[in-house]
């Protein structure tokens, strides 16, 4: 439907569900939300958000096994009636309002956009409180009383939540060695576990909205379950989450010590740090697969935004993750100095080449196009931006990182599929030589065209460097 069928229909059911006849202003889509679209508007004076599902998506599509969003509604009324700081819905899409999947909700005041709160002296207040502001809300959230769901909510246990991934990377056609490595390291490490309590699944920055004094509610609860409340400890901890703030593992503010002290202060619990660090592996791995999940789903028809596939490269920073996240537990003697530096950008003579025109192109966006945009209209010129960017460091690097991992593979006696089929059946040891720093260098050279600005690469190089 156009915009202006859109606000139409919202509004009726505004004043149908609120029982008033109130004005509607102020529609607009806010930015981000690969999974679910968020609108924020105005009605009778009162803030509200909308969010619904895309057209064209089904809730299976994430690979992720989200519930309905009607469920979604479901446990935010649970979760408020726990003392969790979760804003209130208000009114539940049916089919009849022809505005598909969804559900209104009262607007929470603050900031969601990690980048604008993490070290910014505004909230400095927020973020010293952060740590014990987000092990309250969790220790609620996994005391919350759902039996009324418990027949509604999944649950399963830690090898089918591996199994599920595995097959889902499998039926994308996953072939990247160190996550068939991650996969074979979660299956023989997956804990013993029987503990079924409400999760909320998708704990972290960026689903919390802030204000200078403090958390002001808990967003996005489409992966809300039955299972290890460890699991919401260490997604809070996995490094993507942590917004350039590598070595703040608690979200980017804080130390994962710190941050798991005071969930145990707050639920006379102690958290078994091997249990941790198996969810700390999974949710990391979990969130390289969802990238995968995000390109297939613009591969096939599902949503064709350009932030699909931008968040599609993004399987590369995981590999950085995983191997930095392994090396804390291999030996010693693996975990070698690497003779690599990125590659300078060669100087250009002649005819214009190709890595020109892209940068070209990049400079208009930036510089001619986004200084006009607002909104998700900006958000996206940006995303345009960091595709270029990816196609133009392909351009000049992607064939000599392709000849050097071809010389590394023809060392280890193997082609890349032969190593993943290896390293997935268990059949290579991690410690035959030549192969760590094979995973290791693949994983610098693709993380260089993808995102070079990202924090775990300089954390990387630092370590590995000579």
């Amino acid at each position: 439907m156009d915009q202006v069928e859109f606000e139409n229909k919202l509004e009726k059911f505004c004043k149908a569900t609120l029982d008033v006849d109130g004005i509607f202003s102020d529609l607009a889509r806010l930015s981000g939300g690969a999974s679910m679209e968020s609108w924020a508007f105005t009605f009778n004076d009162e803030q509200f958000v909308l969010r619904r599902l895309p057209s064209g998506i089904s809730r299976d599509d994430e690979g992720l096994r989200g519930i309905t969003l009607a469920m979604q509604a479901d446990v935010i009324d649970l979760a408020v009636k726990a003392g969790v700081t979760a804003p209130i819905v208000r009114g539940r899409l049916r089919p009849e309002h022809g505005l598909g999947e969804g559900f209104i909700m009262e607007r929470a005041e603050g900031e969601t956009l990690p980048h604008k709160i993490l070290g910014n002296a505004k909230f400095a207040e927020a973020e010293r409180l952060l740590t014990s502001d987000c092990a309250r809300e969790l220790a609620k959230i996994h005391q919350m009383d759902v039996s009324s769901l418990a027949n509604s909510l999944e649950y399963f246990e830690p090898e089918q939540l591996i199994q599920l991934q595995k097959d889902k990377y499998d039926e994308i056609g996953g072939a990247i060695p160190i996550y068939e490595f991650a996969f074979r390291w979660l299956f023989e490490n997956a804990p013993e576990s029987s503990v079924k309590r409400p999760v909320h699944g998708d704990f972290r920055m960026g689903n919390l909205m802030i204000m200078p004094e403090g958390l002001s509610a808990v967003l996005d609860w489409e992966l809300a379950r039955l299972g290890d409340p460890v699991q919401d400890l260490a997604y809070l901890c996995t490094p993507s989450w942590r917004f350039g703030r590598y070595e703040k593992v608690a979200g980017g503010f804080d130390t994962a010590d710190s941050f798991l002290s005071a969930y145990s202060a707050e639920t006379e619990e102690n958290v078994d740090p091997e249990r941790f660090r198996f969810w700390l592996v999974y949710s990391t791995l979990w969130w390289g697969v969802a990238c995968m999940v995000m390109g297939e789903i613009w591969r096939s028809g599902g949503d064709r935004s350009l932030e699909r596939t931008v968040i599609g490269r993004r399987v590369s920073e995981v590999e950085i993750d995983l191997a930095l996240q392994f090396e804390d537990m291999l030996a010693s003697e693996l975990c070698t100095t690497l003779n690599w530096t990125p590659p300078e950008d060669a100087s250009q003579t002649g005819e214009t080449g190709y890595g020109e025109v892209l940068t070209a192109l990049s400079e208009w966006n930036t510089e001619t196009v986004q200084p006009d945009l607002k909104g998700h209209d900006k958000f996206q010129s940006r995303v345009a931006g960091n595709a270029l960017g990816i196609i133009q460091r392909q351009q000049d690097w992607g064939g000599q990182f392709s000849a050097a991992s071809e010389r590394r593979l023809a060392l280890l006696g193997y082609d890349h599929g032969q190593l993943c089929t290896a390293l997935s059946e268990g059949a290579l040891d991690i410690g035959t030589p030549g192969l760590w720093n094979h995973l290791r260098l693949s994983a610098l050279e693709r993380l260089s065209i993808d995102q070079p600005k990202y924090a775990g690469l300089k954390v990387a190089l630092n370590r590995w460097s000579n």
